[in-house]
This record gives C-alpha cells, sequence and structure tokens, in this order.
C-alpha cells in the first residue's frame, strides 16, 4: 500500500529541487505516513535533525511503524539513551583526522569529508555527531588537504564521503578532481553516497561528464540497505553510470528490524547486481550514540552471512564486516 500527497510524485523535479524540500519536521512525517504522533519523537530530532526527501514517501506502508524504509529515517526516543559501549566517535576518527577535511586511518588511502550535508539523515548515522563545522573545505583547508596528498606518495586513492559529496554541485565537484589530477601518484577517486538511492536524478548528465572527466579511474559506492530502495529510476540513473565506465558497488549496513533476514538480503544482492551494482559490504553496526536498537548480534549477522552464501553465487555475496578503531582494516566475520 503506498500513499499518494500532493506534490509527493517528484521523478521529474531537479535534484536540487528535491533536496532543498526535504521533510524535517517529525510532526509532518506523522501527519504524511498517518503515523501516532506520540511515535515520533521531536526530542530525538532535535538532536539529529528528521532529513527525508519526499518522493521516499511512495516506498513506506502508511501507519506501519514497523516498516524497514520507515524505521532507517524515523526520530524515536530510543535515540535518547544509549548503553555505556556507544560512543559519539565510535571509530575515535577524531585521531585519524590529521588536518581539516581530510580522514586518514588505511594505507594507500584518504577519506574527505566534502561536506556535511546528506539528502537523508538515516538514524544510525556513525557520524551524526561528527564535527562538519571544523572540517569544512573551504578558503585554506582544500589547500592544507592538496599539501596533505601531495606530500605522501603512498597515497593512491581519495574517497570523497562526508556528509554526502553529491549534494555538491557538479562543477565543485570538478574544481577538486581538477586539482586531485596534478597529484602524479594519485590512481583512484571513490565517492561513497546514499543520493543516488534517494534522490535518483542527481544522476545527470553533468555528474556524468564530470565523472568521466575526472582524469582518476572512478568507482561510485552506493549505500542500499532493502530491496524496496530500489525502483526504476535509481536503475536508469545506475545504468547510465554504468555506460559511462563508472564501477559501482554497494554498502549495506545490517539493521534489526530493516533487513536482518537472509531473504531481504538476498532479493538486495539479486536486485543491486540487476542494476549493474556488485554487493560490496555488509556492515556491523557501528555503535554510534543514539543508535543501539539497531544492532544485531554478531552471531546472528553470521549465520544470516553463511544462509547468503549458500543461497547466492560467490560474486554476490557482500563481506562481512565489522570496523574496529586503530586496526589496519575492516575485519571480516565470516564463518
Amino acid at each position: 500500500m503506498h500513499i499518494i500527497t500532493d506534490g509527493l510524485n517528484q521523478t521529474n523535479s531537479s535534484w536540487q529541487q528535491q533536496l532543498n524540500d526535504l521533510i524535517t519536521q517529525p510532526a509532518e512525517l506523522a501527519e504524511l505516513l498517518q503515523l501516532p504522533y506520540a511515535a515520533v519523537s521531536q526530542a530525538a530530532g532535535d538532536q539529529f535533525e528528521l532529513r527525508l526527501p519526499r518522493r521516499m514517501l511512495d516506498k513506506i506502508e502508511p501507519g506501519n511503524l514497523d516498516d524497514p524504509i520507515l524505521r532507517q529515517f524515523l526520530p524515536q526516543t530510543q535515540e535518547l539513551t544509549s548503553p555505556p559501549d556507544y560512543s559519539s566517535d565510535p571509530l575515535d576518527e577524531t585521531s585519524t583526522n590529521p588536518v581539516p577535511g581530510l580522514i586518514h586511518k588505511y594505507h594507500g588511502r584518504v577519506l574527505i569529508t566534502a561536506t556535511g550535508q546528506c539528502a537523508v539523515n538515516c538514524r544510525y548515522c556513525f557520524r551524526r555527531h561528527f564535527n562538519y563545522q571544523e572540517n569544512r573545505l573551504r578558503g585554506p583547508a582544500w589547500q592544507g588537504v592538496l599539501d596533505y596528498l601531495a606530500a605522501d606518495d603512498s597515497i593512491n586513492e581519495v574517497i570523497f564521503s562526508g556528509g554526502d559529496p553529491l549534494s555538491v554541485s557538479n562543477n565543485q565537484l570538478a574544481r577538486w578532481f581538477s586539482d586531485l589530477t596534478k597529484i602524479a601518484h594519485l590512481k583512484r577517486l571513490r565517492i561513497h553516497s546514499r543520493l543516488p538511492v534517494v534522490i535518483p536524478s542527481r544522476i545527470d548528465q553533468g555528474l556524468i561528464h564530470t565523472l568521466q572527466q575526472a582524469g582518476l579511474q572512478c568507482v561510485l559506492v552506493i549505500h542500499c540497505n532493502h530491496p524496496r530502495e530500489v525502483d526504476g529510476e535509481l536503475r536508469q540513473g545506475l545504468s547510465q553510470l554504468q555506460r559511462a565506465g563508472v564501477q559501482l558497488f554497494n554498502q549495506t549496513v545490517l539493521l534489526n528490524g530493516v533487513n536482518n533476514c537472509a531473504d531481504t538480503l538476498v532479493e538486495l544482492s539479486e536486485s543491486l547486481f540487476d542494476c549493474g551494482v556488485h554487493p560490496y559490504y555488509l556492515h556491523l553496526l557501528d555503535r554510534v550514540q543514539g543508535a543501539a536498537h539497531f544492532d544485531v548480534d554478531e552471531g546472528q549477522a553470521q549465520q544470516l552471512h553463511q544462509q547468503m552464501r549458500a543461497r547466492l553465487p560467490g560474486f554476490l555475496v557482500p563481506k562481512l564486516v565489522r570496523e574496529t578503531p586503530g586496526q589496519p582494516n575492516k575485519t571480516w566475520l565470516h564463518i
């Protein structure tokens, strides 16, 4: 069952318009989806803003608090308390932030926090408490990032993350990419983005041209957690990127009440591959304050992964991983 409301069908509007017309008030979300107002926490929304593109409402069953799409974005009272082993910086990124706007955790690659803006605020986001104000790529900060990269020839890959780097204009992305091509030891450009999934019109001709002209091998890693997030508009956009030579991967976070079911995970892998996207990682939850209600026990996660391996060819099975601060790589949890 899907809800139809005025202004809901925004397929033909520009991605900028959709990004500027998000649902940000819990009361409005409750009204649009026929939810009891008591089930939506304004206090949780005050701590971490609700941000949801209106087109996503079509994917949510009205009145169903257990809807797997809704659960990812609904501010709830469970966010207001956290167990003691949950922190505001679960991956200890503060200690791997050598210059503003850059995180350097692993050999050979760095992550650039291109922006603090997202099209959607996922309630389990491990950077929901990140200090984007001190990591803005403005003025001398970008030059500081370039100087850091130029000084370390062991770095061959730059990862744009955030926030969501595709909330930035194509012109700004092109300027950044042009600067990076001047650093001879860089080979790959990777972009991690949720935006194509929630606002597929972001995959416009300008973005495709920008990636084709980037001068580095381009990889786009989307973030899709449930097969109902995959629709015709997303398939069309991903197909265009694939034809343009962009390598496509997906990262999924294993979330209680969203996708902790083998049938769902198998369907997600099949749906993604039909779009030309390779399943990459199945992440265990990063233990960030406010997200404990999404946690899936490691033993259950391993059982689910084993069921996926029994039902899918190997190339459709994402790696089951946990990220642990201070480790030189992500920890594989296969059994």
